[in-house]
């Protein structure tokens, strides 16, 4: 097989060989901190998306191994994410009880899809694709996000056993129903992981907070049983690798998924590529979306088939994979080989873990998903798109979470569309001449603005500055027609000054050159 596609069938060939040793033992060190970074936050999100802990290091391990080595970036980690554990969670609990076989088998289920609908986009070329989720869009989704889950951590915080609900207000009103039946020792236990957790952070940022939180109010309760005896632990799990299991594929069950598996998918998508080319560009590495896309959606097809939940980009594991000076995707790949081995020797120590503890290191997590300075710098610089972030975060408070990527992305559209369909017309009079400069396209959805500027002017001679318009469409070419046939049966003339050779041409073809109605100057 020639060369180069052997390397586009595996693309870690480009730059496995070029690792040394002094490389590797550097990768090495990047990935131990990244793995201690992961191993709360893999168990954390598998709390939130419902599953068994240790559901959490299985999708840190086989899925992070095939995003990094077929991946474009040196950087991105992929691994279970918040957003991504909730709008799991929240798609598969009306199906089935969480934590239950069934739960399981349909959340794999679910991953698979989405990593087959990521696949096909990457193998398509269609990478671009999800540009069309906006900036506002995903901050708007990632706020929201951070609200439910915050809600949905705080019967494990008060120590309360609430059903759940497919919203999160409908969560927030059966809390306030049960609330006078809160253990005040699980929310000492919370507190105390968090102060712990928060002094250990303003000691030294690379210290991992998490981690010291959760082990400080582990043992806090191990050494004071006859106080803190009665608050829950985290479910013992038997420590062993991700194991390999078939998925059931039955068509209907699929059908049902599909819809949450397109959202979850796009919504993966978003998170990882607008990671990857924000590294990117501050590293200045070349970075390639399709072949990115393609490596997101080959993880989450592998995945499944070993225990691993849909994994997306982590922000913080990389962006610490960056500042820790990664050589090369091998950090995240000996990351993914260290959580491993703690899955397989170090399970029984997470047995001795308090479920208030992780939820409040869930709570920590969604506090750092609340990005206020990007809040307050969209609202100085677009009032609609400041609207459509708003409208954002209140769908994920009032519907499912897919439904709400579908409604942001709705509303984006919107708004991008009502932009366009008004494009900057500036307009001036000399002689008996109006002038309109259009600077944008003449398409089917500008053509009843632009039709109404026209027939307003009372001039003898329209004229059209025409040389920002990059594009027209049919519905645009019949429209000028229709103008200037009007024009021309009341002695007066609509001319296009400095066109584009492509829009001249549109223009003419619709009744040839010799019948056009419209002048060109």
């Amino acid at each position: 097989m020639p060369r180069p596609r052997l390397q586009s069938l595996l693309p870690f060939l480009r730059w496995l060989p070029n690792c040394s040793k002094r490389s590797l033992g550097k990768d090495l060190l990047v990935g131990l901190n990244g793995a201690i970074l992961a191993l709360p936050q893999s168990i954390a999100y598998a709390l939130i998306a419902g599953l068994p802990p240790q559901y959490g290091l299985y999708a840190a391990i086989v899925p992070v191994l095939v995003a990094c080595l077929w991946g474009s970036s040196s950087y991105l980690i992929c691994g279970p994410t918040a957003a991504i554990s909730i709008v799991l969670f929240s798609s598969i609990s009306p199906m089935a009880t969480p934590a239950s076989d069934d739960f399981i088998t349909l959340i794999l289920l679910l991953t698979l899809l989405a990593g087959i609908c990521q696949w096909l986009l990457g193998l398509l070329r269609f990478g671009a694709l999800v540009n069309f989720v906006s900036h506002s869009v995903v901050l708007g989704f990632t706020i929201g996000a951070a609200l439910v889950i915050g809600i949905g951590q705080m019967p494990n915080l008060l120590g309360l056993t609430v059903t759940s609900q497919t919203t999160a207000l409908m969560s927030l009103l059966r809390l306030g129903e049960h609330l006078a039946e809160s253990d005040w020792r699980s929310l000492a236990i919370a507190l105390f992981t968090l102060a712990i957790s928060l002094l250990s952070k303003r000691l030294s940022p690379r210290l991992p907070a998490l981690l010291i939180g959760i082990v400080a109010a582990s043992l806090l309760v191990m050494a004071w049983p006859e106080q803190f005896g009665s608050v829950a632990l985290v479910s013992r799990f038997e420590g062993r690798l991700p194991p390999f299991a078939l998925l059931d594929l039955n068509l209907t069950t699929v059908l049902q998924l599909l819809p949450a598996a397109v959202a979850c998918g796009l919504l993966g998508l978003v998170t990882s590529l607008s990671i990857a080319r924000a590294l990117a560009e501050k590293s200045q590495q070349l970075f390639d979306a399709n072949q990115e896309v393609r490596a997101q959606g080959l993880s989450n097809i592998v995945g499944p088939w070993f225990g691993g939940s849909l994994s997306a980009g982590s922000f913080t594991r990389s962006a610490l994979n960056q500042q820790a000076g990664a050589c090369s995707p091998m950090a995240g790949v000996f990351s993914a080989l260290l959580v491993a081995l703690f899955a397989l020797f170090g399970s029984r120590l997470f047995a001795y873990v308090p479920i208030p503890a992780m939820a409040a290191s869930i709570l920590l997590i969604c506090w750092g998903l609340l990005d206020m300075t990007a809040v307050k710098a969209l609202k100085r610089v677009s009032r609609s798109e400041f609207l459509v972030m708003l409208l954002t975060v209140l769908a994920t408070l009032l519907l499912e979470l897919q439904s709400a990527i579908y409604a942001g992305v709705l509303a984006s559209l919107i708004v991008y569309l009502k932009r366009t369909s008004q494009p900057r017309v500036r307009q001036w009079q000399e002689g008996e001449t109006d002038w309109l400069c259009i600077e944008g396209s003449i398409f089917f959805g500008a053509c009843p603005y632009l039709q109404q500027l026209l027939q307003r002017s009372s001039a003898r001679r329209v004229m059209i500055d025409a040389r920002h318009i990059n594009f027209i469409d049919y519905a645009g070419v019949s429209m000028l027609h229709q103008e200037a046939r009007r024009l021309q049966t009341q002695q007066r003339h609509l001319v296009l000054h400095h066109a584009r050779p492509h829009v001249i041409s549109e223009i003419e073809k619709f009744e040839g050159r010799e019948r056009c109605p419209v002048q060109f100057a």
